[in-house]
């Protein structure tokens, strides 16, 4: 067993790693360029929601299971559009805010396959081992958490099937710095 703590300096170097190349993927990589649509009358969306207070919504709205049932809320699913909207405050995001919350994230993930890893490997563990267990730890977190969101909100397969082949590359390099730097 291996503790966490002896871990800290992998757990920090995987997670800058990480970061880097995600940096990389989502600023110079073409493939997320796609992900997101226009909608055909701007103009007019823009007009019928402003002010909507930052949040997550969907349409048709119905709050409980027996307005499901009812002939109005069937009417308006059957017309459409049926959708989920998510509300970000007005300005441009804060970058520096979302780097640090992304790092943190990247290292709450590090932090995790630091610890199974730990439990389940002894100092010495050959190379490959390490990398593969600390390569399917690090992919569970970075990649499969995305799935449930194109099975019951309509994210389109295709760019979750993209963010899973990110959390790969994201997975393979912390994989390779567990592996590289494991004691």
């Amino acid at each position: 067993m291996v503790s966490i703590g002896s871990l800290w300096l992998v757990i920090l170097a995987s997670a800058a790693l990480v970061w880097v190349a995600s940096a990389v993927m989502w600023m110079v990589m073409p493939h997320h360029k796609s992900d997101f649509g226009k909608i055909s009358d701007e103009s007019a969306a823009r007009a019928a929601l402003k002010g909507i207070a930052p949040g997550s919504y969907v349409i048709p709205y119905c709050a409980t299971p027996e307005d499901r049932k009812s002939e109005d809320y069937q009417v308006r699913v059957n017309e459409g559009p049926v959708g989920m909207l998510h509300v970000l405050p007005n300005g441009p995001p804060s970058m520096p805010v979302s780097l640090v919350s992304q790092f943190l994230f990247f290292l709450l993930v590090s932090l995790v396959v630091a610890y199974v890893a730990g439990r389940t490997l002894a100092p010495g563990t050959p190379y490959l081992l390490v990398f593969q267990v600390s390569g399917t730890v690090a992919w569970l977190g970075y990649a499969w958490a995305g799935i449930p969101e194109s099975i019951w909100f309509g994210r389109p397969w295709s760019v979750t099937l993209k963010h899973m082949a990110d959390g790969l590359v994201y997975s393979l390099l912390a994989a390779g710095v567990f592996a590289s730097m494991w004691p």
